[in-house]
């Protein structure tokens, strides 16, 4: 049975296991699965397949749960505040436009952050407001 507790640690490793998959699809370093597939001489291989098909559960799961709980509004709303923050640091030149792969990297963590959020909101809803969020009822 799943703990019923919910705390910021519990987040962290949703967000550690977030940037996981994320970075493990793709990031600017070259070493991620996108990299591996396109150098790979043979397309085909199992092990670049087997891992593709692993990324593809962990992708379904996290955008289905952040899909399920957010909804598409929230999404956008979690989307709009931390596009609105890389608005700042650009505005106030902590970052420059030019610099590609630090907005790449930027990019990968707010997605990871929206993705944790939405496999998280419904513990961090039932924290804020006393609500549970029921998916599934019994039909008799």
């Amino acid at each position: 049975m799943a703990e019923r507790g919910f705390s910021f640690a519990g987040f962290m490793i949703r967000w550690t296991l977030a940037l996981f998959l994320v970075f493990s699809t793709y990031n600017p370093s070259g070493y991620s699965w996108y990299h591996w597939l396109t150098g790979a001489e043979q397309k085909l291989d199992p092990l670049i397949a087997l891992a593709g098909v692993l990324l593809l559960i962990g992708w379904v799961i996290y955008v289905r749960a952040t899909a399920r709980s957010l909804g598409f509004v929230g999404t956008l709303l979690a989307l709009a505040l931390f596009g609105t923050i890389v608005w700042a640091l650009l505005h106030y030149q902590l970052i420059a436009l030019s610099n590609t792969s630090l907005l790449t990297y930027i990019v990968l963590v707010i997605l990871s952050a929206v993705m944790a959020t939405g496999i998280s909101w419904s513990h961090i809803r039932r924290r804020m407001t006393g609500q549970l969020d029921v998916d599934d009822l019994d039909q008799d």
